[in-house]
């Protein structure tokens, strides 16, 4: 087989995205299944359709149109504001899309009505976190855009916390949201669809059993994809956390020092501490560097530890077990590993039963 190699098992993404869409569901709450950091797999994308999402949700235009092409007809909203560049593909390819700016809200408009179709549109709402949103005293005026503009349907609000500056979803956050949603409705006279409250950040919230007001639909990336929750990085209970591994080939198996010698300047990647002296150990070199993975979101095996990394090689302290050349090595992932692994043209993709 080929390395280095992502070991894709669909069953247990299955597994976990039922199990949330179970839990959540119970609670009122559905799931969109967030397939970017899959690169928009459709294999994945219909594993989550399987076990009971709502729909899917995409960051990257390519990756609807890869789903499209692939025959998913599920509805997909795409979860990063659409480029100016990009709004007729966006009309064509994706059902509604997350938004925050006026400007583009009139060019959607304008290319769903040569399209002769309508787009749903999420405002999303500044809730602290200070990535995308409209500031909360500015809600309405932009929904009165949407509702006044043709080919337009606003389909909710939403919000996203955590990405950017670790905020928590909470009772606070979350109870302004259903407010603001409850006050649209009255002010304006209309039916908000969706109130999506976030993405898995907001798992530890919305299953402690609090109210979820008006939140009715999240937005679940990594949960299913790993299993575990994000703001500690923490395993979800009942959840398989091992549905992809990172599978590396050894190049160089040697018995080295551990500390380099000669005058230390910066390596290719920056300033690094300087490395302890151990004496002389089993070393292992793996054909994986940077340019396929972000090294520090490995896990090694144990007994393995990884040393350092530059943009081709990874290098490991294999301990007391001595490798061999053309061995295999299978590293565990968290969420920004996998998703430079998935985007790496150099790492292949098997998917196992």
């Amino acid at each position: 087989m080929t390395a280095p190699r992502l070991e894709i098992r669909l069953d247990r993404i299955e597994h976990n995205a039922r199990a949330l869409v179970e839990r959540l569901g119970a609670r009122g709450i559905a799931v969109t299944g967030v397939t970017k950091a899959s690169l928009g797999s459709p294999e994945v994308a219909r594993a989550m359709l399987a076990a009971g999402a709502s729909g899917l949700g995409e960051s990257r235009l390519d990756n609807v149109v890869r789903l499209r092409i692939a025959g998913i007809t599920a509805p997909i909203v795409l979860i990063r504001a659409p480029m100016p560049s990009q709004v007729a593909d966006v009309v064509r390819h994706a059902d509604s899309s997350l938004n925050t700016e006026p400007v583009v809200l009139e060019l959607l408009s304008a290319a769903a009505v040569a399209q002769q179709r309508r787009h749903g549109i999420v405002l999303m709402v500044e809730l602290g976190d200070l990535r995308e949103g409209i500031l909360i005293d500015d809600v309405a005026d932009i929904a009165k855009l949407v509702l006044s503009r043709p080919g337009l349907e606003l389909r909710g609000i939403g919000t996203n916390l955590a990405c950017q500056s670790g905020v928590v979803p909470d009772d606070v956050n979350m109870g302004v949201l259903s407010e603001l949603a409850t006050s649209l409705e009255a002010d304006l006279g209309v039916s908000l669809a969706t109130v999506s409250g976030g993405n898995s950040a907001n798992l530890d919230w919305a299953l402690s059993g609090a109210d979820v007001g008006r939140v009715d639909d999240l937005r679940l990336g990594e949960a299913i994809l790993l299993g575990c929750e994000p703001l500690r990085r923490t395993p979800i209970d009942g959840l398989a956390t091992d549905a992809f591994s990172l599978v590396a080939e050894v190049i160089e198996a040697k018995v080295k020092p551990s500390r380099p010698w000669g005058t230390i300047a910066q390596t290719a990647f920056g300033p690094r501490p300087a490395a302890p002296d151990h004496g002389d150990g089993n070393r292992a070199i793996v054909a994986l560097g940077r340019q396929d993975v972000d090294p520090d979101g490995l896990g090694a095996p144990d007994g393995i530890v990884i040393l350092g990394a530059s943009s081709d090689h990874l290098v490991l302290d294999t301990g007391a077990t001595p490798l061999t050349v053309g061995a295999e090595v299978r590293f565990s992932l968290d969420y920004r590993a996998l998703l430079r692994a998935m985007t790496s043209v150099f790492v292949t993709r098997q998917f196992v039963a």
